[in-house]
């Protein structure tokens, strides 16, 4: 078996190669001219064509302003850095952004002849990684926070509206379901568009339960433009319709077998106009003062969240309900 070479009997191609194949951009820096010799690689890193010698002003024309200062300070504090060191900053290649890691030895140790030596990563591809993750973590409280603060909202308002521990915990497990299945359907869209549902799918996957109860089944329709509703307005929506199908069991058109529910949109200028139509349910009676608990949640969901107001028909054929909402709003 041939004997592994020793390192002084490597090649200087050889570690060329190994150098480059590891991503390694070699440099040299003058302390006292304040010049950078780089490796062909190194150059490339920078965006720059290959010379001698750069200054650190030339490279800090391509650092990231904000990380300017904090490169300089950093580069002159390694000669007093005991130890290994590494710096991490943003470049600017044109409109591309690059994420460099500067390693080198301080305390002078190593230096010739006045000059210190180190090496460029291109660490780009794990801080992107890092910020997905800090945005994912962001994105994660942040959702976990409405969460809470809606359950507490909606904790509150059963408690008022229900007669009895049971009834509570049935109407508030019904309204988190039905927020459950709201976000359960919002994915994000290709291209960076941001999370968001069709409003049809949406309407369609909230009144699945009350159009699949054996004689209710194929008596709802739903007919509205395609368009699509973002994460947050998404549980505004789903908290409207889940009172108002809820209400249509109790008393309107869905608590009867011949009842029948059409949704509808219209387009009115900035608005979205959706018409809630139920037909062959049992007489109807506009109820008399401010209304319940329910009729509060959707009038604030209506107005608050979704930028616009809901109005009420109490027809002879049924209930009309005009919820009209802010198209921009909608997207969010």
């Amino acid at each position: 078996m041939t004997e592994l070479a020793k390192p002084t009997e490597w090649k200087l191609d050889h570690l060329r190669l190994a150098i480059k194949a590891a991503g390694v951009d070699l440099w040299a820096w003058n302390v006292d001219t304040d010049e950078f010799t780089m490796d062909e690689q190194g150059f490339a890193l920078w965006g720059l064509a290959w010379s001698k010698t750069v200054t650190f002003e030339q490279l800090s024309a391509h650092i990231h302003p904000a990380d300017r200062d904090r490169v300089r300070a950093a580069f002159t504090a390694t000669r007093a850095i005991l130890g290994p060191y590494e710096t991490d900053f943003r470049i600017l290649i044109e409109d591309e952004v690059r994420w460099v890691a500067a390693r080198g030895q301080g305390e002078d140790s190593g230096i010739v002849g006045r000059t210190m030596f180190g090496i460029f990563l291109d660490v780009t591809g794990r801080k992107q990684a890092e910020e997905g993750n800090e945005l994912l973590a962001g994105e994660m409280s942040h959702r976990v926070k409405n969460l809470l603060s809606i359950a507490s909202g909606l904790t509150a308002i059963s408690s008022h509206s229900a007669t009895s521990v049971q009834e509570m915990a049935t109407e508030l497990t019904e309204r988190l379901t039905a927020l459950g299945r709201a976000h359960d359907l919002v994915r994000p869209l290709p291209g960076g568009q941001g999370d968001a549902a069709l409003l049809g799918d949406l309407l369609t996957v909230l009144l699945a339960p009350y159009d699949d109860l054996g004689a209710f089944k194929g008596r709802l329709r739903v007919a509205v433009e395609r368009m699509g509703v973002g994460q947050s307005s998404a549980t505004a929506v789903a908290l409207v319709i889940h009172e108002l199908a809820t209400n249509s069991m109790k008393y309107g058109a869905l608590s009867m077998a011949s009842g029948t529910l059409d949704i509808s949109s219209d387009a009115d200028g900035d608005d979205v106009v959706l018409r809630w139509v139920e037909r062959g349910g049992p007489k109807v009676d506009a109820p008399n003062g401010l209304g319940g608990f329910g009729s509060k949640l959707l009038q604030r969901s209506v107005t608050s969240q979704l930028g616009g107001r809901i109005d009420y028909e109490w027809s002879e054929g049924g209930l009309i309900v005009t919820l009209r909402m802010l198209r921009a709003r909608l997207a969010l």
